[in-house]
């Protein structure tokens, strides 16, 4: 028995008041669908039903799109910037001051431990608001010409791993810049984009500037395909992500794409080998592996394999995985039984392949989506493990003995999101980072954002950026 056992510390559920069924809300108002259908969300620590969600129908999109165009021609683009950023300034503090309901909203839809919904996705949602309303009043210093102009009505669709995160993301940047919304959060995870209507409805946003429908992906599609639709904003996976580009292909609208990833982390030789350990563990294993710049392939120096492999395992013993409302849980469930099917599918190709899987003693809760934190070695690059996205807590590890090999094993991906460096040496850093193809590249750490430095990646894992002063050009027309 470990000493050192934690006892239970369970956030208490009493703050946050879930709905028996929930509307769209459209023109400022929560209604009905059309369609009069609606489906569960559960809890995929437990399996449990916690509400109803409306299914949006083409025609209620249509309203939705009608109602942003309306606040978009008559209000939203006639306000002075200034205005528009202090609503902006006003939905922040109100997000502040509601943080804890959201955060443990955030984790009874979407499964995530209480300590990343507390510590990270609602901080900073809440910085991503009040970033882009201190830009404003500023666009012309934006680096988009003198007199930079709003695209209109902006059709948003954004995916289950950082449901309130990713609504900042998109949403502040198209209100600082002057557009209006409609957006679409994940089937699964729609309870916290709701409750932020509310907020919308607290802080006196003007009707129908941003619009919420919930649904499926045909509701994502008529979203896309509207022809009221200006611009498209997605983050997702890849696959739906070409048929997006696709479908506007030819037509006037402006995308940005956030995609898929499989990061590499690479720990050279003279790394602080303690240090990158818990790279290696943040990289990978935060957010449940829900994350589309993981670092899912680990490439480690020949000569410090078996040091970093045993320290990665002591650490990894370590993890606490169970009840994502417990204050001490580091791993929490799967966000959905078809997302815990691909994980099981995708690391059986693994064994199948010839890797050697390695997980610490887990005890499995009997309800709910789980998967253990899990590590591959053995692993060549030819594995469907180093080369498909698995979206989930298991990490591939490869070896490398040059700096150039190590480069080259990174770029072998379709994607291009992120990479991680571990090194002693500010040069062997700076080489390393001019050779690879990821948008984001972090040295001697993982996962860190800022909503003022921009966030995107190459080749198959999207087009523009999001975040700083790169991510307003997605939603300005450039002028001179």
């Amino acid at each position: 028995m470990n000493p050192f056992e934690y006892a239970p510390a369970l956030e208490s559920t009493s703050i946050v008041t879930i709905k028996d069924r929930y509307g769209l809300f459209i023109n400022g108002k929560f209604v009905a669908p059309k369609s009069g259908k609606y489906f569960p969300t559960i809890n995929p620590s437990t399996e449990k039903k916690l509400s109803e969600i409306a299914l949006a129908s083409t025609e209620d999109v249509d309203l939705a799109v009608k109602a942003a165009r309306v606040a978009y021609v008559k209000v939203w683009s006639k306000m002075p910037a200034a205005e528009r950023g202090k609503y902006l300034f006003r939905i922040a503090r109100i997000l502040q001051e509601r943080s804890r309901e959201f955060a443990v909203l955030e984790t009874l839809d979407n499964g995530k431990p209480i300590r990343e919904s507390r510590d990270t996705d609602i901080p900073l949602a809440a910085a991503h608001f009040f970033y882009h309303a201190g830009w404003a009043d500023k666009l012309q210093y934006s680096g988009n010409g003198s007199g930079p102009k709003p695209y209109g009505v902006v059709g948003q669709i954004i995916p289950w791993n950082f449901p309130m995160l990713m609504l900042a993301w998109k949403i502040a940047p198209a209100l600082a810049t002057g557009n209006t919304v409609v957006l679409k959060p994940a089937e699964t995870t729609s309870l916290t984009a709701l409750l932020f209507a509310e907020i919308c409805q607290q802080a006196g946003l003007p009707n129908g500037v941003i619009n919420i429908i919930t649904g499926e992906g045909a509701t994502g599609a008529a979203l896309v395909n509207h022809p009221g639709i200006d611009k498209v904003a997605f983050t997702g996976s890849t696959e739906v992500g070409k048929l997006i580009a696709t479908s506007i292909a030819g037509s006037k609208k402006a995308a940005t794409l956030e995609l898929g990833g499989k990061a590499a982390n690479i720990i050279y030789d003279d790394a602080a080998i303690d240090e990158a350990v818990e790279g290696i563990v943040n990289g990978i294993f935060f957010n449940q592996g829900h994350v589309c710049c993981a670092g899912s392939r680990l490439l480690v120096q020949e000569s410090i394999q078996d040091e970093v492999l045993t320290k990665l395992k002591e650490r990894m013993a370590l993890i606490r995985l169970g009840n994502p409302l417990d204050k001490n849980t580091d791993i929490g469930a799967i966000n959905s039984a078809a997302q815990l099917a691909k994980i099981k599918e995708l690391s059986a190709a693994g064994d199948a392949e010839g890797a050697e899987r390695w997980s610490p003693a887990c005890n499995i809760p009997a309800d709910g989506y789980w998967f253990p934190p899990t590590i591959f070695t053995g692993v060549s690059q030819t594995h469907r493990i180093a080369r498909e996205e698995i979206f989930g807590p298991v990490l591939s590890i490869l070896t490398f003995r040059t700096p150039q090999e190590a480069v080259e094993k990174a770029n072998n991906t379709p994607y291009g999101l992120s990479a991680g460096i571990w090194t002693e040496k500010g040069s062997k850093i700076l080489w390393t980072a001019s050779k690879l193809r990821a948008g984001v590249i972090w040295a001697n750490t993982f996962n860190k954002f800022d909503p003022a430095s921009p966030f995107g990646g190459y080749k198959e894992s999207g087009w523009g950026r999001e975040g700083g002063k790169h991510g307003l050009s997605a939603y300005l027309k450039a002028s001179n």
